[in-house]
């Protein structure tokens, strides 16, 4: 039986966005047909043994393209016969793509994120994704903002290889009355209009930019409620910029929860909110691109990689979906300048929620898969026998 093997830095019992993308991405294909080669991480042995397919953790608790991780990964995917490789982030484990083909690999794929725009800006780091682009059959990228920075770095070849591969939203796990109204009441939100923002706590994702806006939110809807969800190195900061705004009874910082818990502490929001920045001069970028006036960008989303444009330039609206109503506004046309698709207007449907003026809208090219309603299918990005 043909196989697929996944090699990556970015799975469980890490978390993160691209953590969350390749288990998806993997949970997504018959269990009989994936293998994963992984670096070693603390719990690790707990967690792999809940998994349907095979895992293989490496001694080190980073892997390098070095020969011998390159020893190692050829052995399991001898073992295992596969002859199609995944990597899960292309950089810098795609350097390992020839000595994998050498070693019976028909078809290599290498998945890219927001950290291969550093790769193509660092002189040094550029020539190497270039090889990258060269050795790999195909090179997938999240966004079109990221494509437009990633694709001058490579050979004309390889940039014409590029697909797109947006991470989508499982439905049957993040829908209206998924466990929001248990997480209310658990944490005490009641009726309050909430603003709610999962992810690692991290000076990127911009928690602190939803924390100092708060307090002209509470001028105008006294009762509205942040919730936190995640945890992370930024934490100890955030909490003391909470005391020090004066915000403790007005904001809640769950701590990390459980990947299983996530649909339902997204559901008790009436808004999702990520005002994500670009930090160190431009090399560590949120990998959808998008933007507002003053450089912050925003992500509204159902959770988990849901709908998030890809534009340059701030829109009108902003696309929420509203716990009140149990749907999303209407959608408005021709709002974006760029893609001219459509964004769902600020206001609430039922007045419940404040007015947000960060705005972001879905191009009308984006594949169906990858907005939220839509799912995701792993036939939609099949990664094929050649």
């Amino acid at each position: 039986m043909s196989r697929v093997l996944v090699v990556t830095n970015d799975f469980p019992t890490r978390r993160g966005g691209i953590e969350s993308f390749v288990l998806a991405l993997c949970q997504g294909m018959p269990p009989e047909e994936v293998v994963v080669y992984t670096a070693a991480m603390p719990g690790a042995e707990a967690y792999d043994a809940g998994l349907a397919f095979p895992v293989y953790r490496d001694p080190a608790s980073t892997l390098l393209p070095t020969r011998p991780v390159a020893r190692r990964v050829v052995e399991v995917m001898r073992r295992h016969g596969c002859d199609r490789v995944v990597f899960g982030a292309s950089s810098p484990l795609g350097l390992l793509a020839p000595a994998l083909r050498r070693a019976g690999a028909r078809r290599i794929v290498a998945l890219t994120h927001g950290h291969e725009v550093w790769w193509a800006t660092v002189p040094l780091a550029r020539p190497l994704l270039r090889r990258v682009g060269d050795s790999v059959d195909v090179l997938t990228y999240v966004s079109e903002w990221c494509r437009d920075r990633i694709a001058p770095a490579l050979s004309p070849g390889a940039a014409a290889r590029m697909v797109r591969l947006s991470p989508g939203v499982d439905p049957d796990r993040f829908h209206a009355g998924c466990g929001g109204a248990e997480v209310r009441r658990r944490l005490g939100l009641g009726d309050a209009p909430v603003v709610v923002c999962t992810g690692r706590l991290v000076r990127r994702k911009g928690q602190d930019t939803l924390l100092r806006a708060w307090p002209a939110v509470l001028d105008r809807h006294p009762t509205a409620r942040l919730l936190l969800v995640g945890d992370g190195p930024d934490r100890e900061r955030l909490e003391r910029l909470t005391g020090s705004l004066g915000l403790r009874d007005a904001v809640v910082l769950t701590g990390g929860v459980a990947w299983g818990d996530v649909p339902a502490y997204t559901d008790a929001g009436d808004v999702f909110a990520m005002p994500c920045r670009t930090r160190l001069l431009g090399l560590e970028p949120e990998a959808w691109g998008d933007r507002v006036p003053g450089g912050a960008g925003v992500r509204a989303a159902g959770g988990g990689g849901g709908l998030r444009g890809a534009h340059r330039r701030p829109c009108s609206g902003a696309a929420r979906w509203c716990t009140a109503s149990r749907r999303w506004p209407p959608h408005s046309s021709g709002c974006c300048p760029r893609r001219g698709s459509g964004c769902a207007p600020t206001a609430c449907p039922t007045g419940r929620v404040p007015h947000v003026s960060w705005g972001t809208c879905w191009p009308s090219d984006m594949p169906k898969a990858a907005t939220l309603g839509g799912g995701w299918r792993p036939a939609d990005y099949e990664i094929r026998r050649s």
